[in-house]
């Protein structure tokens, strides 16, 4: 059953919703794993791959930095530990596809909360199509991570109405960690 959000038009869907979304193709989690599906969401589980970003002198510049690659550090494994206060990109191990009537707010599980690390905000966007990379910060001891473990859950609303636009940002169809693409005209 899909709980209403008090003071909006908006559903949070339940594992019935979600479950009838991938059937009938409006929703696509690939691959999709049932023990992933929770009574308001899916889980999500962490890939194999991290990006820590480096502690360098050069500034980045938003406007000029054309070198990225320079301000992190790419690793692929199957596990990874996460140093105290330190930030790192990270990436869902599934990919998904949302349609235009629904959005994502992804969160870090409970249990890795607990242990001291945190998720920044999360929002797909409707339309949005890949694998999410989101930002991980560290807590006050070292935690190591393993792939394919559930780590990340994705929570869906429906929308009153749907987007006339999808989303065709610079992220969509990522793979792996995606780092910043920095767009020199956007902010002008």
């Amino acid at each position: 059953m899909a709980l209403r959000i008090v003071g909006s038009e908006n559903l949070i869907l339940g594992k019935s919703e979600i479950l009838q979304l991938i059937k009938s193709r409006e929703l696509l989690v690939d691959p999709l794993s049932e023990m992933c599906l929770t009574q308001d969401g899916i889980d999500l589980r962490l890939g194999k791959e991290i990006a820590r970003l480096r502690n360098v002198p050069t500034i980045l510049d938003t406007h000029r930095t054309k070198d990225i690659k320079k301000f992190y550090k790419k690793e692929v494994d199957s596990s990874f530990v996460i140093n105290p206060e330190e930030r790192v990109l990270v990436c869902t191990f599934e990919k998904i596809r949302l349609t235009n009537k629904l959005v994502g707010f992804l969160n870090i599980r409970s249990t890795y909360a607990r242990i001291g690390l945190l998720l920044p905000y999360g929002f797909v966007n409707s339309g949005f199509h890949g694998q999410l990379t989101v930002e991980i910060m560290g807590g006050s001891f070292p935690v190591k991570l393993y792939a394919m473990d559930k780590v990340f859950h994705l929570t869906l609303a429906e929308k009153s109405t749907a987007s006339p636009n999808a989303y065709r940002g610079r992220y969509q169809n990522q793979v792996g960690v995606t780092l910043p693409l920095l767009d020199f005209h956007e902010t002008r």
